[in-house]
């Protein structure tokens, strides 16, 4: 073969170095942005796996503390509600002061409190340590999504689908991670302090990190962009948002949606232990199965939503778990039930990723108050645990667990029937 000519050597050489420069240059300016989303999506891993195994932990829990179903639901429910009472205070801060502090401050107390938690001994203890981890989570990894959904305002929704499949990971994590402790003769409280160290390296992380802080010196207050200078100016804007009927919409589908995601997330395994007489071992695997399911769905969600209308999406698995739901309570079988509650875990990918989406929409230039309204308007949520605790309590789990079904009626009824602009309108 006829050698190339060494002037064309020459040229390829050239143009190789010119795309290699060309590459590592883009990666110099591109690397700060992705290394801020891994981070963030860190956090959110973070807070799904210790809850995740916690969740799964809780016939454990129960039975080394002498639990009752009504405590359960105390648990579940007071850390929640004095949540929903600060963090508006930590999203409207997070809008008009400075988000890193707060989501420092919050990873802080976050590692502390989880190393609360596996001190605990009774009853008091337990429900104190969660009353400051649930704040402290509002403050980590709430303002962490925040400052996520300020990066692309025109991919949202995309965006909201990357951070619920990094905590679907985190989720089907945490039982595994809690059968491996077993397997080691590990306690639930040795797997909390695991957490907690966990936690103090993803902290590090995350004060190393370089924020893209949100400017908060406009001291306008422009009905467009509603860009506050003020602590009260932010109050203010919170306050007029919940006036909206689209803000309002999208909290209520949000509150409902997680019925079938959190609420049943946290009875699930004491469903499958008291009710159809598993034993803890197998109530995690069911949780495994349903948090599994979770995880390959949230991560098909992602492409999907380039390609199909999310709310059509939404509006039609809304449906199926209306029908599919029932089935799974009525059935007999356990072999049976551990399919349809994997198909259940299947079905709900979006059902927080795609209403949260749309708040932001709602809420352009104010991410930080986006998570005010959520905790504020989350008050009467925070109460739903503790009524299925009650009812559980009087009636039985087996008669409480029916009121999850709530959640995908409710969103089926109120999904907005026309395409909702991701995009907001900019002067």
């Amino acid at each position: 073969a006829t050698p190339p000519h060494p002037h064309l050597l020459l040229q390829l050489h050239k143009s190789y170095n010119y795309q290699n420069a060309v590459y590592n240059y883009a990666m110099r300016k591109m690397w700060p942005s992705i290394s801020f989303v891994i981070t963030l999506l860190l956090i959110e891993f973070l807070d799904e796996f210790v809850f995740g195994a916690r969740e799964a932990a809780w016939p454990l829990i129960r039975n080394d503390l002498n639990l009752k179903y009504l405590q359960v639901g105390l648990i579940l429910s007071l850390p929640m509600l004095f949540s929903n009472l600060v963090e508006p205070v930590i999203g409207i801060l997070g809008d008009v002061w400075e988000r890193r502090r707060l989501i420092l401050g919050g990873g802080v107390i976050f590692t502390l409190a989880l190393l609360l938690v596996a001190s605990s001994h009774n009853f008091l203890l337990l429900l104190v340590s969660f009353i400051f981890l649930y704040p402290a989570s509002g403050a980590f990894v709430s303002l962490s999504q925040a400052a996520l959904m300020d990066m692309e305002p025109e991919r949202r929704v995309q965006n909201m689908a990357r951070w619920t499949f990094a905590g679907s990971l985190g989720i089907v994590l945490g039982p595994l991670t809690l059968g491996f402790a077993a397997f080691l003769s590990w306690s639930w409280r040795d797997l909390f302090v695991g957490f907690a160290f966990l936690s103090f390296l993803i902290l590090l992380v995350t004060w190393r990190s370089k924020f893209l802080s949100k400017p908060v010196d406009q001291p306008t207050l422009d009905s467009e962009k509603k860009v506050f200078a003020g602590f009260r100016d932010g109050l203010i804007g919170a306050i007029q948002a919940l006036k909206r009927k689209d803000v309002l919409r999208w909290l209520t589908l949000l509150q409902f949606a997680d019925l079938i995601l959190d609420v049943l997330h946290g009875f699930l395994a004491l469903y499958f232990v008291d009710v159809i007489g598993f034993s803890p071992a197998r109530a995690g695997l069911a949780l495994a199965i349903w948090t599994g399911a979770s995880l390959v769905s949230d991560f098909l969600l992602i492409p999907l939503l380039d390609r199909v209308p999310d709310l059509k999406y939404l509006r039609i698995s809304a449906l199926i778990v209306l029908f599919v739901f029932p089935a799974f309570l009525l059935v007999k079988n356990p072999g049976v039930k551990l399919v349809l509650i994997g198909l259940l875990g299947f079905l709900n990918a979006g059902w927080y990723a795609i209403p949260q989406g749309h708040l932001y929409a709602e809420m352009p230039e104010q991410s930080g108050t986006v998570m005010a309204v959520g905790n504020i308007f989350g008050l009467l949520g925070s109460l739903i645990p503790l009524g299925i605790g009650f009812t559980a309590q009087k009636f039985g789990l087996n008669v409480a667990i029916w009121l999850v079904i709530l959640g995908p009626l409710i969103l089926v009824l109120g999904l907005p029937r026309t395409r909702v602009k991701i995009i907001a309108k900019e002067d």
